[in-house]
């Protein structure tokens, strides 16, 4: 691929106007793609299942992704900053291929450890989760219908690229998402500041899934009723609650067999 010099080139069409996320959810939706933002995460692309469909890349980034001449659009920062739209000083930006959607009960068949998410419509909150649950032993995330994007840039980027290593699933309401965790074995665990048991004193079970909600509102009362267990992450007093994904990497590190 060679060198670009003009930003309105329409072989960059897909990595225009990064900065307008509805612009981008309808663009990517029509495309079939995602963005992947910075050397680490795209490294992570690269060795993960998904296609890479193309890469536009600073000449210094080209050398540092171990990337051949005509493997990449390679373009100056001020060239790629007028495309995306904001100056991208990480110099790497990759366009992939999105899956279909997977099947929730088909990604359960090998999973021991799940998180099932509810209402976490922070894309940065979601990417560091997905970077908690494949560090701590998480082999599957499923989506309720109000949480956010995971292959959204800001997703993947905060992540560092482990969400393309986690499958995930979106179920069609917390409810099949809980009936479909016990039909598969799943003891589930919902984390709330007002659990009965503390995440220390819990003896996992051999599936486990652990249920969270999102920062401020947390866990509806009906998903925390629906659980086998409430548990709760002792604190001192005069603090009611953690960054979620702090508290799940905290539960995360109790209940999933990670060695």
């Amino acid at each position: 691929m060679p060198s670009v010099t003009d930003p309105g080139d329409p072989r960059l069409a897909d990595y225009r106007g990064l900065r307008d996320p509805a612009g981008r959810v309808a663009y990517e939706r029509a495309h079939g793609v995602f963005v992947v933002e910075g050397a680490l995460a795209i490294e992570r692309l690269r060795e993960s299942a998904y296609e890479v469909r193309s890469l536009l890349v600073t000449p210094a980034m080209l050398d540092r992704l171990g990337l051949g001449d005509d493997e990449a659009y390679v373009a100056d920062r001020e060239v790629i900053a007028e495309v995306a739209g904001f100056d991208v000083h990480r110099g790497a930006l990759a366009i992939a291929t999105r899956p279909p959607p997977r099947d929730p009960a088909e990604i359960l068949e090998r999973a021991t450890t799940v998180l099932l998410l509810e209402r976490l419509n922070d894309h940065e909150n979601v990417g560091v989760l997905f970077r908690v649950a494949r560090a701590l032993g998480a082999d599957a995330v499923l989506l309720d219908p109000e949480t956010c994007d995971p292959l959204y840039r800001r997703a993947v980027r905060v992540s560092l690229g482990h969400v393309l290593h986690v499958p995930f699933a979106r179920v069609e309401s917390m409810r099949q998402g809980l009936d479909l965790l016990r039909r598969n074995g799943f003891t589930t665990y919902a984390l709330t500041p007002a659990g009965d048991e503390r995440v220390g004193d819990v003896r996992p079970g051999e599936r486990r899934a652990l249920l969270l909600g999102a920062e401020g509102p947390g866990l509806r009362q009906e998903t925390i009723d629906a659980a086998d267990h409430r548990l709760r992450i002792p604190m001192r007093e005069g603090v009611d609650s953690l960054n979620v994904a702090t508290a799940a990497a905290i539960a995360l590190h109790r209940l999933a067999d990670v060695r």
